[in-house]
């Protein structure tokens, strides 16, 4: 908005170039997956291009035993874990028979001008009175309803400052980063992370942490980093807060997230997915998260360059909340198709913080649990090692099961 009268709106690029946004790619031969992520690493470094639509797709050919990849790169802006998969399901197939494709008669809407953007800035601070009063009027038919969201906003807030004052920095996971960056991957069966749920309760999300957790561990051990009684991780972990409409897509950015302490001192996988599955029960039942939509409620009337100062501020001092970002996507639980090419894997891969050295994706996919690690290129050369510790942690878990 001209002068900051208002929060950005999104607008159509009248401009838009479909052939800028998808790009071709290739590996040289012999096309082995240790070439596709030293590319996903160059292309995870690339900031996107501000005066474009924030998003990118890169077709690459080359792959080994007749593959091929597709990497797609969307500002967070845009969309979250949840809504990517809805992208994903649109642009795929559900059988090896590709869909009909109509031609599409889509035309940018016209740009609006400075002076009506202006315009309906001004309109939306003259109409905000209004809608303030709307939404009080509509809260005191439930009282006891406004104040206990407001209420567990305040909690979770205050919960997470209270919970920033006692982090300790890890030295191998907060360092000082640049732009570069590399990317590692593993594979793993989600039935066997189903057999340790069964085992020992719980959830799947909570059988994931713990397996991020032990990952974890032997690779601060394999640094030669001490572990003692307090030593702990704490990760940043995103859960969905969107209410899907029936039928509807699920569209933007709705997420809230927990601090939790991942007890890489623990030396018992077992106690450690207890006090994992314990601890996100815990954050369950107060219902403290620190959500987006219900910050937002609080906070609507500050200005944008407020917000703007915020954002800054939560990315440049990311490391003094949190050590690692930990994400767990659901994906589709049966096999996709691109133009009748079976999609095989979906890794995910997840921004980094200012001061996070690694952030840590996973996804399920038809029956496989797929971990991704976006980390900086110099602070964390060894990513290639901290991934292949999944599958020693996630079957140190199954022998106990």
């Amino acid at each position: 908005m001209p002068g900051g009268l208002g929060l950005p709106v999104w607008v159509d690029d009248p401009d838009f170039d479909l052939a800028f946004h998808v790009r071709r790619s290739a590996l040289p031969a012999p096309g082995t997956e240790e070439e596709l992520l030293e590319l996903v690493g160059r292309l995870l470094a690339r900031q996107l291009d501000r005066s474009r639509p924030l998003w990118e797709v890169y077709l690459v050919e080359g792959l080994a035993d007749g593959r091929f990849a597709v990497v797609t790169k969307t500002h967070h802006a845009m969309v979250d874990g949840l809504a990517s998969m809805d992208i994903g399901a649109v642009l795929l197939d559900l059988t090896p028979q590709p869909r009909d494709t109509p031609g599409d008669d889509w035309r940018p809407a016209p740009e609006p001008s400075g002076l009506e953007l202006a315009a309906s800035a001004a309109a939306h601070a003259l109409r905000r009175p209004r809608d303030v009063l709307d939404v009080a009027g509509r809260a005191l038919t439930d009282v006891r309803e406004a104040a206990s969201v407001v209420g567990r906003t305040v909690e979770g807030v205050l919960a997470a400052g209270r919970s920033a004052a006692t982090v300790r920095p890890v030295q191998p996971l907060n360092a000082a980063t640049g732009q570069q960056r590399r990317y590692g991957m593993c594979r793993s069966a989600l039935a066997e992370h189903r057999a340790v749920r069964k085992a020992h309760g719980g959830t799947v999300n909570d059988v994931v942490l713990a397996v991020v957790t032990g990952t974890l561990r032997r690779w601060l051990i394999s640094r030669g980093e001490p572990l003692t009684a307090d030593t702990a991780v704490r990760a940043m972990v995103p859960v969905s807060v969107r209410a899907r409409a029936r039928g509807g897509p699920a569209a933007g950015n709705s997420i809230s997230a927990y601090l939790v302490d991942l007890p890489v001192a623990e030396d018992d996988p077992v106690v450690r997915l207890g006090v994992l599955r314990d601890a996100m029960e815990v954050h369950k039942r107060s219902g403290q998260a620190v959500g987006a939509a219900n910050l937002m409620r609080l906070v609507g009337l500050a200005p944008p360059i407020v917000h703007s100062l915020g954002a800054r501020l939560a990315s440049q001092y990311s490391s003094n909340f949190y050590n690692v970002l930990v994400t767990n996507v659901p994906g589709p639980p049966r096999p996709l198709y691109a133009m009748g090419a079976r999609m095989l894997d979906m890794f995910p891969v997840v921004p980094l913080g200012g001061g996070q050295a690694v952030a840590i994706g996973i996804t399920s996919y038809d029956g496989g649990v797929h971990y991704g690690f976006t980390a900086d290129r110099d602070a964390l050369p060894d990513v290639d090692v901290l991934a292949g510790f999944v599958t020693d942690s996630l079957e140190e878990l199954v022998a106990l099961s």
